[in-house]
């Protein structure tokens, strides 16, 4: 078909229609063809906006949990478009077809649904790492044709649900911790099958697949017996091969008689030991215990960040060990009036206990006795006060004193009555109690905490990370709402040991890749702060105990990856709509400081000028909505996703 480019277009169409209407036709056809085959590529996610490219948002979600449970940094780095055209070992076409990691140096565990999404999966190869746990439930797997899962950590039973796949041809589970008897695997497409070097017990299923493989499929599993292996299975035997297992089972459970009863000897003598220098330290402190009644009557709240116990005078130091030493040069109390003062736990820290301390004239302060130390003189320890002392700014909680003998280090500072920001981001949290934490006092604790890390990042020359530990619960809370900040200036004076197995900044990135930190990791530390404040969420920093705790720094990064970012907002927070544009700010700001690449992150000083721009609306109550359940709340800037 030929065209006349200077003919006009009426013309030319006339001119088409005329004589080529069949060709036409033809041409109509195979572009329909081509829409189809496009649309049949690309794989639009029913449950969102959000398009994916040779994979269901179920089958990435599947692969991101499986990464997630393995903590392996070369997937971290290879897992992240929203196509799976560039990721490691597996294999796409509109669906998950393909996965192999084979020698990754894999250490993890697979959840045993973790497979349920993956529904057309047709091969599965994790051999040569160091995966433990369960196997995992192959039910939603109808495809598979081969899984090797060999030279791993698995224990547990062989799962039941391998029985049921009727084109699986290869199986290898040999090398692992698998114990319990072999399944009754009789599928005719079953070519290849190894479990050999487990802990599998019982006799051989007598079905014509597994009687078909060599007995090295069966070799080095101890309590495994019958054809096609040479050993016999004794008259008695069973699944468990009780005959062949009652002597080792004898001789384990004398063994764990003798082991249980030392271990009992050994317990009694560490409580008898311990008994004896619990006595010692009560004869060296004084035993003056302290009652409740006082606290109640002066109608003063002591804020903790765990529940408070009473504590005796027995943990608080000897009055004759020396002076306490002010910051100011003028004593104000004497180490003695702190023996006599009501005290009160408000628990144990990376640095130490902590307690509130009444004094007679009615005011309080805060006593923080240090443990873990580095090895210090007394200059050394005094001359590294003083710079602590020397910090003055509006937001870091002041040293009031310290104190120095062989037995005792303590830190005295100024009381702070409202608590710390963890109590008041969580505490109370579905209560009628609970005063609602608005968005104008969160951005103003933002700000605080900027400014002071700002100014010890510019003051502090002791220590290569000036804080080192910032996390909500370090930050306290005065009653004008300002925020203060703590526990600085300590890293260079605790031990290594402790620094990295307890404080934030060796939680962050560059220390878990090259064992470095800087001033950027408390970049880091405060992004993960901020979106504590914004999320609502308990951090993983704050209390690693917690089952609740959140990576919220990944979170965040995922949620607005996913353009989810409405939900990622705590709902006290979401009630202020002409607050969400300075919440959005605030939020960017935060995903540039949790960056990957320290390089990347912002310093201090860029972040105060940030937070400064942010500005408080004017809300009246009147003007507040609930936008909880509102899910377009997007912002272009926060459309990119961030830097892994």
């Amino acid at each position: 078909m030929m065209l006349l480019v200077h003919s006009p277009p009426f013309v030319h169409f006339q001119c088409q229609v005329g004589k080529n209407k069949a060709n036409i036709m033809g041409f109509s056809k195979i572009f329909i063809l081509l829409v189809l085959v496009l649309h049949n590529y690309i794989v639009v996610a029913q449950d969102g906006p959000e398009i994916t490219i040779g994979f269901t948002e179920g089958e990435r979600y599947a692969l991101l949990a499986l990464k997630d449970g393995f903590h392996n940094a070369f997937l971290d780095e290879s897992w992240q478009s929203f196509d799976c055209i560039n990721w490691y070992g597996v294999k796409c076409n509109g669906r998950v077809v393909g996965l192999t990691l084979d020698s990754l140096d894999i250490v993890g565990e697979i959840k045993l649904d973790a497979l349920f999404n993956l529904t057309a999966l047709s091969t599965m190869s994790l051999r040569n790492n160091s995966i433990f746990g369960q196997l995992m439930d192959f039910s939603k797997n109808p495809d598979l044709t081969r899984l090797d899962l060999s030279g791993n950590k698995f224990d547990g039973l062989i799962s039941p649900s391998l029985v049921n796949l009727v084109l699986l041809e290869s199986l290898q589970l040999q090398e692992n911790r698998l114990t319990g008897p072999i399944p009754w695997f009789d599928q005719s497409s079953l070519k290849e099958f190894n479990v050999s070097n487990n802990n599998l017990t019982g006799p051989i299923p007598n079905t014509s697949k597994l009687q078909s493989f060599s007995s090295s499929s069966y070799d080095h599993n101890s309590f495994l017996c019958g054809p096609p292996t040479s050993t016999k299975c004794g008259p008695t035997s069973g699944d468990d091969a009780s005959s062949n297992k009652s002597p080792v089972n004898s001789t384990l459970l004398i063994i764990n008689i003798l082991g249980l009863f030392i271990l009992l000897v050994l317990l009694m003598l560490l409580y008898r030991k311990n008994k004896q220098l619990n006595q010692k330290f009560n004869e060296k402190f004084e035993k003056k215990n302290v009652t409740q009644e006082d606290d109640e009557e002066q109608g003063h709240e002591i804020p903790s960040s765990v529940v408070p116990s009473r504590v005796s005078q027995a943990t608080m130091p000897k009055q004759d060990l020396g002076k306490l030493v002010f910051v100011d040069g003028e004593p104000e109390f004497e180490l003695g009036d702190l023996m006599t003062a009501s005290a009160q736990s408000l628990g144990t820290g990376n640095f130490g206990n902590t307690y509130s301390a009444r004094l007679d004239d009615g005011r309080n302060v805060i006593v923080k006795r240090l443990r873990d130390l580095k090895p210090l003189s007394r200059d050394e320890f005094m001359n590294h006060m003083k710079i602590i002392a020397a910090q003055k700014h509006p937001n870091l909680v002041p040293l009031l004193a310290y104190f120095y003998s062989n037995d005792e280090k303590l830190l005295v500072h100024k009381f702070i009555m409202s608590g710390n920001l963890f109590n008041r981001l969580h505490g109370g949290r579905g209560t009628g109690d609970r005063i609602p934490f608005r968005w104008g006092p969160r951005l103003a604790v933002a700000r605080g905490v900027a400014r002071a890390i700002e100014y010890l990042h510019n003051n502090l020359n002791t220590t290569l990370v000036p804080h080192g530990n910032l996390k909500s619960s370090n930050v306290l809370i005065d009653e004008n709402n300002m925020a203060l900040v703590s526990d600085y200036g300590l890293t260079s004076i605790i031990s290594n040991t402790v620094s990295v197995h307890r404080m934030v900044s060796f939680k962050s990135p560059e220390f878990l890749i090259s064992k470095k930190v800087s001033k950027k990791s408390d970049v880091w530390s405060y992004g993960s702060l901020v979106m504590e404040l914004l999320t609502g969420r308990v951090s993983v920093l704050s209390v690693p105990q917690d089952n609740k705790a959140v990576d919220l720094c990944s979170w965040v990064h995922r949620a607005v990856r996913e353009e989810w970012t409405a939900e990622i907002f705590d709902l006290e927070l979401m009630v202020q709509r002409s607050a969400i544009h300075g919440m959005l700010k605030l939020l960017q700001l935060a995903v540039r400081c949790c960056d990957k690449v320290p390089e990347k992150r912002p310093d201090m000083s860029e972040v105060v000028k940030e937070v400064e721009s942010i500005k408080v609306p004017n809300i009246d109550s009147e003007s507040e909505e609930d936008l909880s359940l509102d899910r377009s709340l997007t912002d272009d800037s926060m459309s990119a996703t961030p830097s892994r």
